[in-house]
């Protein structure tokens, strides 16, 4: 096949600058004086070339020394996903240059993590390796959940990176295609608890807020829409921008799970009151509700905002067989959820839009729902029939999840 992986060990590491004109638009990068450029003409860097053929690039990240036994956060989460991938032929092996994997990117710096996180947090957890490493084992997190190995900082720096490495491509190919690749970045550890003082719920960087800020501060792309459909409020990502004009939060999740935050009356504060939305769906919400939510919420509250780019906190963990939640989702759910969000991106921001793994602790509702979500992106017909089983589901909680729409319209004046 054409291409087996997509190696740039400059451009893939890249932090760009981004100008804007009418003719032409450049990126440069703050690290080694490498450039690729893009104009109108004929003459496109073969690099810029690779990616806008694409119709999907991707980054593995799956932290192998991260991992405590029996903990469903586990290192066989990302395997379980290539795994999947490579077995439906959704990779670049079997789909030369559709599909990209993007490999060789660098680290975030601590200055990434520092546009998010306080310094002192990132500087104490890089201390902390000492320990762990005597340890074997050490909890970073005052409530239990989350911990860390003698190898979390470096690959929690990696699994940021490999999210970042995606922004950078997705933009370079957006200026110059008007249907750029979308990007997934299959990563760990998760990112959506993480608070910008601390490690929370299974997370040690916000791997999303991280890359939100990249995209303002490198690209300039000031607007930043983020969806979270994890079964959990991401909490982190809407601490971090709770006070933010420029950055739109929108979560939904299972009413009542942890960590207990994201009431409906959540919508921001200061000068970013009304850029974040928190719809807490009721047990048993499923496919039918979550089009709805679609509809009803999430469009039109990302047309209002105008984004110049669409975040995606991607939690498989609503999925009806993973044993964290008791929402009804489907891998047909996570289909439909993909293809539709990359078609609000392609009509709202020129098709910039990158997701990033966060919940999904049953192995093979996860690895088929990633694996549904890739064939939306490349506009195929899901196969989510194969491993659904509708015989499990039950009646969705229809009253209750309309008058929580009813509400968060009213709240948000949908």
């Amino acid at each position: 096949m054409e291409l087996q992986t997509f190696r740039l060990p400059y451009f893939a590491g890249c932090r760009y600058f981004q100008r804007r004109s009418i003719l032409r638009r450049q990126f440069c990068t703050k690290r080694s004086g490498f450039s690729i450029s893009c104009s109108y003409s004929l003459d496109k860097d073969p690099l810029i070339e690779k990616l806008t053929d694409a119709r999907v690039i991707y980054s593995v990240a799956p932290a192998m020394g991260h991992n405590q036994e029996a903990h469903p956060e586990s290192y066989l989460r990302v395997p379980a996903i290539v795994s999947a991938l490579e077995k439906a032929e959704l990779t670049s092996k079997f789909r030369g240059s559709e599909i990209i994997e993007l490999q060789d990117f660098k680290p975030a710096s601590l200055d990434d993590i520092a546009n998010v996180h306080a310094r002192a947090y990132v500087a104490g957890l890089e201390k902390a390796m000492d320990q762990a490493s005597e340890q074997g084992i050490i909890y970073i997190d005052g409530s239990g959940p989350t911990y860390a190995t003698a190898t979390t900082f470096r690959e929690s720096l990696v699994a940021a990176g490999a999210g970042l490495t995606l922004v950078d491509s997705v933009v370079a190919a957006s200026n110059c295609s008007q249907n750029p690749p979308t990007g997934f970045a299959l990563i760990r550890p998760p990112g959506h608890h993480a608070i910008p003082k601390g490690p929370m719920g299974f997370c040690v960087f916000g791997n999303v807020a991280i890359a939100a800020r990249h995209a303002q501060l490198v690209h300039g792309l000031k607007r930043v829409f983020i969806i979270d459909f994890d079964v959990h409020h991401g909490n982190g990502t809407n601490d971090a921008f709770f006070d933010d004009p420029d950055i739109y939060f929108l979560s939904t999740h299972q009413d009542g799970s942890y960590p207990g935050t994201g009431k409906i009356d959540e919508i921001g504060h200061g000068d970013g009151e009304g850029t974040t939305l928190n719809l807490p769906l009721p047990g048993g919400s499923g496919d039918i509700s979550m089009r709805t939510v679609f509809d009803e919420v999430i469009v039109p509250s990302a047309q209002r905002f105008k984004p110049d780019i669409i975040l995606v906190s991607a939690g498989y963990d609503a999925h009806v067989l993973d044993p964290l939640g008791s929402l009804q989702f489907t891998t047909g759910t996570y289909y439909t959820l993909a293809s539709n969000i990359k078609e609000l991106a392609k009509d709202l921001c020129g098709g910039r839009c990158v997701f990033f793994l966060e919940g999904g602790y049953n192995l093979d509702s996860l690895s088929y729902s990633v694996t549904d979500s890739f064939r939306a992106f490349l506009g195929e017909k899901s196969l989510a029939s194969e491993f659904d089983n509708p015989a499990i589901l039950y009646e969705e909680p229809s009253t209750k999840v309309k008058q929580a729409i009813q509400r968060v319209k009213h709240i948000h004046s949908l």
